[in-house]
């Protein structure tokens, strides 16, 4: 009789045994279905965030990142004082008029983005150009797009309080021009 139950305890705890595995593979199985429904979630929140196309343009380009945002010239001293305001596509640049040039037959050619159209939000992008690796900011006025305009940015941590100060560097005629980021 001990025998018998013994033999029937083996039975019940080999049965056991095969239970447990038959859980533990379910369970394996329903984690790694629910692991690989979150990364294809999160996929594709990555993929649909900040996907502004321009209403369906077709056009991916955009301004990077950091430089998105209101700059104002540095130096209030300066000669030429203006405003770019970057968004995702496009740049709104106020300031930097004719009446700005020095002198009657001053040169002209130092004055920042003398050639676009003031007051109004244009379309353009950031790229890197390949042959040299430099930044440029590429701008469409009047239905064209524009001579690429070759840009610095860098930021720093300056005293008495340490806080980020961004800037953007471009050149115009021979002639530096350095806005500093507002917000």
């Amino acid at each position: 009789m001990n025998k018998k139950i013994s033999q029937q305890a083996k039975y019940i705890l080999k049965e056991n045994k095969q239970m447990k595995k038959i859980h533990t593979v379910k369970n394996r199985l329903f984690f790694t279905f629910l692991f690989s429904l979150l990364i294809a979630n999160f996929s594709l929140l990555i993929v649909n965030c900040d996907w502004d196309t321009g209403g369906g343009t077709g056009n991916y380009q955009r301004f990077d990142w950091d430089i998105q945002g209101t700059w104002k010239t540095n130096d209030p001293e300066s000669r030429y004082t203006g405003t770019l305001i970057i968004d995702y596509n496009s740049i709104t640049i106020t300031g930097y008029s004719e009446t700005q040039t020095p002198v009657p037959g001053g040169n002209d050619q130092e004055r920042p983005f003398r050639n676009f159209t003031k007051g109004i939000a244009l379309e353009g992008y950031t790229e890197e150009q390949e042959e040299t690796g430099q930044k440029v900011i590429v701008i469409k006025d009047a239905g064209t797009w524009q001579e690429a305009i070759p840009y610095i940015y860098w930021y720093d941590y300056p005293p008495p309080d340490f806080n980020r100060v961004e800037f953007l560097r471009f050149t115009f005629g021979g002639r530096q021009e350095t806005l500093q980021k507002q917000d």
